[in-house]
Formats: structure tokens, C-alpha cells, sequence
């Protein structure tokens, strides 16, 4: 599984959020304080295991001493989690009241079968459960904790926000929209290891069901500034087109599914209302998919208006302002939505530099192969500057600054083409994840290796300049500069400031680097980075760095807790035993380790119930389950003694795994 820490690491980026609509929630807070918008929005953290994971958000409302707001959906909300790895998913503006501290919110999703989707990648890491490219039956997924009758189940999930969020005042009286905003990001962590749990009975035939299970995986992401966020392309079709042809309206629009396979893809319109304006100052580009010939870059829109008339479909990439509006980087416009669909997008699976092609793991569990122009041009998303509307490279040069993992957006030139040839495409995020083979005062190296050697990359990072603006503290509030890092167990504790890189350094083991070792296998500490482009070095900086849980591969229990004793050993479940490796955890209120009991009942029922270790009967039920001989699965943090840190421990009762 791919670790990786972002927004919607419980949603991140923005969501369809608008005042009144949708149906549910009770709304006690007063309104006649008149509202004020703020961004609410999705995003998720990936998994590199999957191509879609498939969900219907249906509400989402905040809470506050006053009681909760309404249903801040419109419409339910439909999407693939894994197009929105460190991506956010605009839904709208929250209509919020002025000066009212919201401390949590409240989040519903269907739970249906076939309401939760799940599409294996095209090349998932060695020794996944599934087959690259599977379509998992929706009968061999369960909910966790639905309810509701049937056709109408859902499954309700509160979360608590970091630290309480104050909607700001209007910015004057005839106007909804704040001076600053921030918003509230949501995000479905894909690689906590509680989120989705397969469960695979032992013996002849087996058949593997799949848990899902959103109270571990949806949580509050603190972000520091709107202009920061990166977001996901907006699908929509031209409502309107201001008289001083600054500002462009759109209604956004899903995609409709083809009544023929392969067929041409249809627009249903969204209630959602999106206003964005044209970059005035660095210019928005201008694609007209119908004719090339009117491809420009506009600073308002009295040259394309005649084109954006007539409910033309649009595709556009837009970043915030500070004050929760949005302005276009670029537009992609044609009078067939299938054309501004048609637009390959999601996780690299391969780059053939040599070939001049990039392969992308598509959410229809079929990799897109895109082949590279001389004319190809290659964005660096990075909204908080002009560099957005300006290309990082042009033509194959280009796929030398892709490596597998990375999200990104193709536009063909000619969506009917097969193959596709790229026209742009649009890196949306940069992670680079793996072992840690060195750590400097300068920068760290981090080592990956995939199922296809071609794919396997080892990455220097030096760290961002010291007196580089680099997000605030969500604990303090204090801004940051230069590099931080924190543990994935605990998002909100961030070392930084002038002892940052030093404590990395004896974190991940500098030279040596951290290690355990399970059998024969060694497991150095494991980092995740995402990166930024530099313009001045031509190269990837890491602003931050991640601790991630290793997952060990199958293990037993070689010896068991003794006495109050918060440790107990394994081995692998199969082949050279080794010497047994030290598994610690703790019981401590607040940085306890996360306990899962994994239940498979007779019928093909799966359960999974969180154990509460730092109580005496959750700490005896683990401890009387961890006996010798018992399978468990573990997720930590590799220590310089040799032994493991476990943030998750997964034990099994009923039907015994594989």
C-alpha cells in the first residue's frame, strides 16, 4: 500500500458545498446574521494498489455551540478518491455565518451495494491480493457501520476539526465573500491502513472480502492558504459571460455514463454554480478543442466570448484567491462534452522516455497509453504563482521530470485519436516515496522499487531554502519557513524551524538510515515527499517529509506479552524465521496504538472493531489474542534499535486468513 499523508487526508481539496441544499441536517444556527462563503473541500491521500476508489458523499454538515448547519451539498457528491491525491475536488462556497466557530462536521455517505466502487491499478505492488486491472464485485465489498433500510443504507462518520475554525466577516456589506479565507479541507486517507482491509480466508478457493471502513479514513486536513491548494479540473458547461467580459460562469456538469461501451461521453447538470474569472495579470490560456487556430492566451474574455456562447462545455483548471474566488489558469472549450472529457487523467504507471510515451492508470482500470510531441508542453501545478500558465518543458525532454506515482492531467490534441497524443499535461502533485538510503544536512535520498525494474527510481531532494514561506503551525498558528516534517501518526505535531532538518536526520538514521529486519528482508525507514518544482535549479525541492508506516508482509506471533510488558515479537508466517523482531506499541492516551480485531463469521461477514488500548479491556483483549502461533498484521515505524514502533495492529478472530 502507498502511504501518503495530504489533504482529504479526510478531503482534500475543495467540495460542492451550497447553503440549503441538498435534503438532511437540522440547522439551529441563526441565519439572520446574513452568511458569508468559505471553500469547503475533497481530497484524499492515494494508494498506489488502486485506480478507483469509487464513493457518493450525500451530506456534509458542520457543527458549532449553536448546533449544526443544513446539508452544505447541493447534490450528492460522486467521485473517484484517487484523482484526488494532494488534488481538491471544487464544490462550491459554504454559505456559513459570520463569526460562528465551527468545531467539527459531520459527513454521510451511501452504502448501498455498488455505492462504493473499487478498481484494482494496473500493476498493484508484489503480492496484492487482487489482480492488476480488477473490477471488485460489489459482493465482495461491506460497509462498515451502514445502516438504514434497504436501497437507502448509509453510513454516518463525524469527524473533529485540528483546531476550530471561525467563519470571517463579509468583506463589506453587499458582498458574501470575506477579505481571507481558508476554508475547511475534508480528506479520505486511502493509505490509512484501518480505511479498506481485505480479508482472505485460508484454504482451497478462497474469496476475498473487502471492509471499508470510513471512520478510519476520513479526518480534517489543515491547510494555510487558499492560494496553496492545488485543484482538481472543473467539468462544466457556460452559463454566462460577464458585460465586462472578466468573469466566466459555469454549471458544472458529471459525466454520463455512454449508452454503448466506448461510447461518446454525455453531461448531466450539477445545481452547482461556479463563477471564475480570467487572469488579468499572467494571462489564462485558451484551448478551443473544435479549432486550434483560436487557441490563445486572453487576459479577459471579449476574443472568445462568441465561442463560450450557446452553452458551450468547458474544462477548466483555476486556482484560488485568498477571498475564495477562483481564477482560470487555463480553458479548455468545445461545443461536445466528450471532447473536453476525453482527457486521460490519474497515476503514472510507466514513462518510456525512450519511446516518447507515459502510461496512466485510468479509473476504468484500463492503462491509458499517451504518446509525447515535439510540441508537448509540461505544467508544474503551483497556483500560488504565475508559473501555473507557464510550461516546465516542451516536448520528450519532458518525460525526464515524471516518475511513476505522479498525478497528473493529459488534454490530446485529438480526443478521437488512438493513440492519444498529449497537447499538455498537467502535473498535479509530485510524491516521492520510499526508503530512505541517506540524510544530510542538505537534502536525503529516497529509493523505490516496483514490480517493472524500469519503473524503480532512486530521488535526491535537497530541502527548500530556510527563509522559503512554508505554511503555519496547525498546532500554533505561528507561520513557517523552510523545511518540516512530521509523523504520520500525528499530522498536527510539526518539527520545524532551525532544528528541523537535524531531528530528520537522527529520525530516518542518516547514513545508516533506521532499520528493522524481518527474516531476511531489511526494512529502512520510509519517507513521502511532495515535492515542488524550482525553476531557478531545474530540479524537485522537498518542502516537507512524512514518516509512513512500513507494512510488514505476513507475520505470527513468535513470543507474546509478558506480564504488563508493551511488546511482543514475530516472524515471518512462512519461510526463514530469522531472529524474531520486536514489535513495541504503546497504551497512551492520545498517542496510543491503533488496535483492529478483524472478524470473518461463517456466512462471509466481515467486521472491524477499533480495540482502545488504553483502557484495561481493550489492552487484555489484544494481549490475550497475541498468542504464539497467532496471525497479526503490522504497520510502524522502524526504530535505530532494531525494533518496530507499531501504529497499527491488525488480530484476527472467526474464519483464520490466509
Amino acid at each position: 500500500m502507498k502511504l501518503k499523508l495530504f489533504a482529504l487526508t479526510a478531503i482534500a481539496a475543495s467540495a460542492l458545498v451550497a447553503c440549503g441544499g441538498g435534503g438532511g441536517g437540522s440547522s439551529s444556527v441563526p441565519t439572520s446574521q446574513g452568511t458569508v462563503t468559505a471553500p469547503l473541500m475533497l481530497s484524499d491521500a492515494s494508494s498506489q494498489d488502486w485506480s478507483n476508489i469509487g464513493v457518493v458523499v450525500t451530506s456534509v454538515t458542520f457543527t458549532s455551540a449553536s448546533g449544526s448547519t443544513a446539508n452544505l451539498l447541493s447534490a450528492p457528491y460522486t467521485g473517484n478518491l484517487e484523482n484526488l491525491d494532494n488534488v481538491a475536488e471544487y464544490l462550491n462556497a459554504a454559505a456559513l455565518v459570520p463569526g460562528t466557530t465551527y468545531t467539527g462536521a459531520v459527513i454521510t455517505l451511501s452504502a448501498n451495494p455498488g455505492d462504493v466502487t473499487l478498481t484494482v491499478s494496473g500493476d498493484p505492488e508484489a503480492g496484492f491480493v487482487e489482480s492488476p486491472n480488477t473490477v471488485v464485485p460489489s459482493s465482495r465489498i461491506q460497509v462498515q457501520g451502514a445502516s438504514g433500510n434497504t436501497g437507502s443504507k448509509t453510513v454516518t462518520v463525524p469527524i473533529t476539526f485540528n483546531a476550530p475554525y471561525t467563519a470571517p466577516q463579509p468583506s463589506s456589506g453587499t458582498t458574501t465573500n470575506p477579505t481571507t479565507a481558508t476554508g475547511i479541507n475534508i480528506e479520505f486517507d486511502l493509505s490509512n491502513p484501518a480505511f479498506l482491509v481485505a480479508h482472505t480466508p485460508a484454504g482451497a478457493n478462497p474469496t476475498t472480502i473487502w471492509a471499508v471502513n470510513f471512520a478510519g479514513g476520513i479526518k480534517h486536513k489543515s491547510h494555510d492558504a487558499l492560494t496553496h491548494l492545488v485543484l482538481r479540473h472543473a467539468y462544466g458547461q457556460v452559463a454566462s459571460v460577464s458585460t465586462d467580459n472578466t468573469t466566466l460562469t459555469i454549471t458544472k456538469v458529471t459525466p454520463t455514463a455512454p449508452a454503448a461501451l466506448n461510447g461518446p461521453e454525455t453531461a448531466t447538470a450539477t445545481a452547482i454554480s461556479m463563477p471564475i474569472t480570467v487572469d488579468a495579470t499572467n494571462g489564462t490560456l485558451f484551448y478551443d478543442l473544435d479549432d486550434t487556430t483560436k487557441n490563445a492566451t486572453i487576459h479577459d474574455l471579449s476574443t472568445v466570448a462568441s465561442i463560450l456562447a450557446n452553452g458551450e462545455y468547458v474544462r477548466v483548471a483555476a486556482r484560488y484567491q485568498q477571498n475564495g474566488t477562483l481564477v482560470a489558469t487555463r480553458i479548455y472549450a468545445s461545443s461536445t462534452f466528450n471532447k473536453v472529457y476525453v482527457s486521460p487523467e490519474g497515476h503514472v504507471l510507466h514513462v518510456n522516455g525512450g519511446a516518447g510515451t507515459l502510461t496512466i492508470d485510468s479509473a476504468s482500470g484500463t492503462p491509458v497509453a499517451v504518446n509525447v510531441s515535439g510540441t508537448t508542453n509540461f505544467f508544474f501545478r503551483s497556483p500560488a504563482t504565475g508559473s501555473d500558465v507557464t510550461p516546465i518543458a516542451t516536448g520528450t525532454a519532458g518525460l525526464a521530470l515524471i516518475q511513476r506515482g505522479f498525478k497528473v492531467r493529459v488534454t490530446p490534441v485529438d480526443a478521437t485519436a488512438t493513440p492519444l497524443v498529449a497537447a499538455t499535461i498537467d502535473i498535479e502533485s509530485a510524491p516521492f516515496e520510499g526508503w530512505v538510503s541517506s540524510a544530510s544536512s542538505t537534502g536525503f535520498t529516497l529509493a523505490r522499487n516496483f514490480n517493472i525494474t524500469s519503473d524503480n527510481y532512486t530521488q535526491a531532494l535537497n530541502y527548500i531554502s530556510s527563509s522559503t514561506v512554508n505554511g503555519v503551525d496547525p498546532t500554533t498558528g505561528n507561520a513557517i519557513t523552510g523545511f518540516k516534517y512530521w509523523n504520520f501518526a500525528y499530522p498536527s505535531i510539526v518539527d520545524s524551524g532551525v532544528n528541523a532538518v537535524s531531528d530528520f536526520v537522527t529520525a530516518v538514521g542518516a547514513s545508516s538510515g533506521a532499520a528493522v529486519t524481518l527474516g531476511v528482508t531489511s526494512y529502512p525507514a520510509k519517507v513521502l515527499s511532495y515535492s515542488i518544482w524550482n525553476n531557478a535549479s531545474s530540479s524537485y525541492l522537498a518542502p516537507q517529509a512524512i514518516l509512513i508506516p512500513t507494512q510488514l508482509p505476513a507475520t505470527k506471533v513468535a513470543a507474546a506479552p509478558v506480564g504488563s510488558a508493551t511488546s511482543f515479537a514475530v516472524v515471518p508466517s512462512s519461510g526463514t524465521a530469522g531472529t524474531p523482531l520486536t514489535v513495541r506499541f504503546s497504551t497512551t492516551l492520545g498517542s496510543a496504538t491503533l488496535v483492529h480485531n478483524v472478524d470473518r463469521s461463517g456466512s462471509g461477514i466481515v467486521t472491524v472493531s477499533p480495540v482502545d488500548i488504553t483502557t484495561a479491556n481493550g489492552l487484555n483483549a489484544l494481549t490475550s489474542a497475541l498468542t504464539v502461533g497467532s496471525r497479526v498484521v503490522i504497520y510502524g515505524l522502524p526504530q535505530a534499535d532494531g525494533s518496530i514502533k507499531a501504529y497499527q495492529i491488525r488480530y484476527y478472530t472467526g474464519t483464520a486468513p490466509l
